[in-house]
This record gives C-alpha cells, sequence and structure tokens, in this order.
C-alpha cells in the first residue's frame, strides 16, 4: 500500500509510488527525465485540495510548494511572477505589502496558484473571472523534461492555462495585478427564495463578489454574503435589502469557529482579508466533508435552482450547505465558464460517501438540461460522454495533450476516464524518484 497520504479531507488516498518534494525548477526536470527514460509516469501534486484522483499516478507525484516563490513585479506591465507552488494567500500578502492586489481569490487562501488555475478554481462576482482568468503566461516541464514558456497571445495559451495537470509540471505562473483596494463585506439572512428565483441578476450583482448560502429545504436563503469594494463604484449597502436584514452580530457557517472566517459586519479592510471566506492563518474549513460543484449558464440560473430544489427532501439530510457563486464569461477551454456567464452551485456534504452517491445522480439529472459542466478538483459523477456533451473543446485539447506528452506521462487512469487523456497500455511501473 503507497504511504503518500491522501486529499487534504481524506476522500481519496494516493496509490502513487511516492512523492518528491522538489525545492528547486532543477529537481523537477529530474524526476520527469528519469520517468522519460523508463517508461513511468508522473503528476503534480499541490496543497492536495481535490476530492478524487484527479491528482494521482500510477508512478510518482512531485509538489512544487517548496520552491521559493520569489515573486517579481512588472509594472510596466502589471503582472506579478511567482513560484507555481505559493499558496494565494502568502501571495496576496507580499502584494499587499507592495500596493497591489490580485482581482479575485477563493474561499481558502490556502491553496496554491497552480493547483487552482489547473482546476478553474474561482470566487465570485458577476464580472469577475475565474483565477484562471488572470494568467498572463507561464512557465512548465514538459514531457522531456524542458522548461517550456507559454504568453497569453500564443497559440493553444487558452486550451493549456486549465490544464489539469495533463501535460506538464507547472513551476512558475505570471498573474495580472492591479493597485490595491479596501472592501468590507456584509451577511444577510431571511432573503426569500422567491424573491432570488424572482430576479437572480439583482441578487448576484449586489456587490463586487456575492456569496449565497441555503440548505435547499427553508423558506429562505440562510445568508447572502456581500462583499463590496470601497471605491467609487461601491453601491450602497441598506439594512434592509429585497425583504433580507442585514446582520449586525456575529455570523457563522457550517457550524464552525466565527474565528475561521474574515472579518465580515461591514468592517473596512484589505481586500486580501475580505475576498477570501477563511483566514490564512486558520485550518482551511473543517475537512470532514465532500465538495462538489457544477456550473450553470446563468441565464438559466432560476431554473436550475428549481430543479434542484425539487430533490431538496433528499439533499438536505446530507448536506453541510450549499454556495452560489457566479463567474464571469471566459475563453479558457476547459473552463467551467468557458463562453458563457456562470452560476457555480456548490455542495459541501457530511462526510458520508455512501449516501452521497445515492443524492448525486439526482442532482445531475436535474442539471442535465442546463448542460452543467462539473470542477474538475470535486467528486462528480460524469463520463467521458457526459464530459464530452459540455466541454465543447474537449477533443481538441485531447488532441494537444497528446501532441504535448505522446507517452501519457502526464496521464493518469482520472483523465482517461473522462476522456481527457487516451488510454494507454503501460509499461512495469518505473521508480522515478532520486
Amino acid at each position: 500500500m503507497s504511504d503518500v497520504g491522501g486529499t487534504w479531507a481524506g476522500t481519496h488516498q494516493f496509490a502513487a509510488t511516492g512523492v518528491v518534494s522538489a525545492t528547486t525548477v532543477a529537481e523537477v526536470q529530474g524526476v520527469v527525465r528519469r520517468a522519460a527514460s523508463s517508461g513511468g509516469r508522473v503528476r503534480a501534486l499541490g496543497t492536495r485540495h481535490s476530492f478524487t484522483d484527479l491528482a494521482d499516478s500510477s508512478g510518482t507525484l512531485v509538489t512544487v510548494t517548496g520552491i521559493a516563490p520569489d515573486a517579481v513585479i512588472d509594472e510596466a506591465t502589471m503582472t506579478v511572477t511567482v513560484g507555481a507552488g505559493a499558496a494565494y494567500g502568502h501571495l496576496a500578502t507580499w502584494l499587499e505589502s507592495q500596493g497591489f492586489a490580485l482581482h479575485n481569490m477563493g474561499s481558502l487562501p490556502h491553496i496554491s496558484v497552480a493547483g487552482a488555475v489547473a482546476t478553474g478554481t474561482h470566487g465570485s462576482g458577476v464580472t469577475n473571472g475565474s483565477l484562471a482568468t488572470a494568467v498572463a503566461g507561464f512557465e512548465y516541464v514538459n514531457a522531456s523534461g524542458e522548461v517550456a514558456t507559454v504568453a497569453r497571445g500564443n497559440q493553444d495559451f487558452e486550451a493549456l492555462v486549465v490544464g489539469l495537470g495533463a501535460y506538464g509540471i507547472l513551476t512558475r505562473i505570471t498573474l495580472d495585478i492591479q493597485p490595491s483596494f479596501a472592501m468590507r463585506q456584509d451577511v444577510y439572512t431571511g432573503l426569500p427564495w422567491d424573491t432570488l428565483l424572482a430576479d437572480v441578476d439583482a441578487v448576484v450583482g449586489a456587490g463586487y463578489s456575492v456569496s449565497l448560502f441555503t440548505t435547499w429545504a427553508e423558506y429562505s436563503l440562510e445568508q447572502v454574503w456581500v462583499k463590496s469594494r470601497l471605491d467609487a463604484t461601491t453601491l450602497l449597502v441598506p439594512a434592509d435589502w429585497l425583504g433580507a436584514t442585514r446582520l449586525t452580530g456575529p455570523t457563522n457557517l457550517v457550524g464552525g469557529d466565527p474565528a475561521a472566517l474574515t472579518e465580515q459586519l461591514g468592517v473596512e479592510g484589505r481586500w486580501l482579508d475580505r475576498l477570501p471566506h477563511f483566514r490564512l492563518d486558520n485550518t482551511p474549513s473543517n475537512g470532514d466533508e465532500i465538495q462538489t460543484e457544477y456550473f450553470v449558464p446563468l441565464a438559466s440560473a432560476a431554473d436550475a435552482l428549481v430543479a434542484v430544489q425539487t430533490h431538496a427532501s433528499a439533499i438536505a439530510p446530507h448536506l453541510l450547505v450549499t454556495e452560489l457563486r457566479t463567474v464571469a464569461s471566459d475563453e479558457l477551454w476547459l473552463s467551467g465558464a468557458f463562453e458563457r456567464e456562470s452560476l457555480a452551485i456548490h455542495f459541501t456534504w457530511r462526510n458520508s460517501p455512501a449516501q452521497v452517491q445515492l443524492v448525486l445522480p439526482l442532482i445531475e439529472d436535474a442539471l442535465e438540461p442546463f448542460a452543467a459542466r462539473p470542477h474538475w478538483g470535486k467528486l462528480h459523477l460524469f463520463d467521458a460522454a457526459d464530459i464530452e456533451r459540455v466541454t465543447p473543446m474537449l477533443g481538441a485539447t485531447r488532441e494537444l495533450f497528446e501532441r504535448l506528452d505522446p507517452t501519457g506521462m502526464f496521464s493518469n487512469d482520472h483523465l482517461e476516464r473522462l476522456g481527457l487523456r487516451i488510454p494507454r497500455v503501460l509499461s512495469p511501473i518505473a521508480d522515478t524518484t532520486p
């Protein structure tokens, strides 16, 4: 049995033969070259914030989280280049010290830049693209063990940004930045479901970033978090809004510790202390959970929500909470928001795998008419035919991955099961560790 361990929530135990914790790009190159010469396989492992075998390998895993970030700002292009294994929270802290900011962050600041970008992870905001849309360029170790560079405007850029580790190991990433800004976040309770369904756009557009929390079975949504920039575009934050009431006392999420959340109640603060839901100095979420998420067109949001709500009685007993967020349309081939403004419907489940496996078919069947796309890093039951049905550029992306990695070194069972890589007969497992 492998001693590599598992994902952060324990939802998958890795079968890989070992993990190389690289501290230099040269070490990454060495792992890849040994695999190339022996017919072995290699996969990138980030901060383990996935819920399936997506990052696993029959060979060796290599993590770049130990490589020094060596962040460099280019004010002429308003970008920062940083080691791909850097955590968003650490990068954000350093950027703020230099007077700069990112356009958005995910709910957890602990995730690595490479892992979040490669899986299409996102924050919220109708005008905010996923975290991957900030990518202006990147470096990666290719199937020959060489460092390759891709920049915005280059051929294949849109295909490779959200790349699932399917063609190489990301080592450095360049991101768009902007001047630092201040924010506040306010929490509303009691927003009626009927109000949301009658005008989804009015609700999700109430701030720079808006998150809605529900258990599906209630008359009104449990909470709405409105994160507003404190600049000329700041909207008014009334005490009463669309039938909901702004909280003036401590709030909580999924029964956890309120101290783990970034400060709310309208208190002004730095962008990096308001955009994420959780504080960098706290353990991410509670860990004992399963997560799934589906992207549907924002234009169909009300109908999609009604379709899921019909299964509220089956969902609620196994659910901790659902979060609804928005993602702006983009041109990244494997993005959940490819060519459509999207509503992301996220489920945080109790850690009851058998029960979740029974509920997911109900949700996926309900969302099928809306061409729902699953989040690549979270649990779903889609097969290759399902993925191809909702991923317009799947065939072209697979062809590119095969051209860049013809032996399938960076492939694995997960990618092959979903039709992202072509299945192939493997050579005997080769040792690629030093």
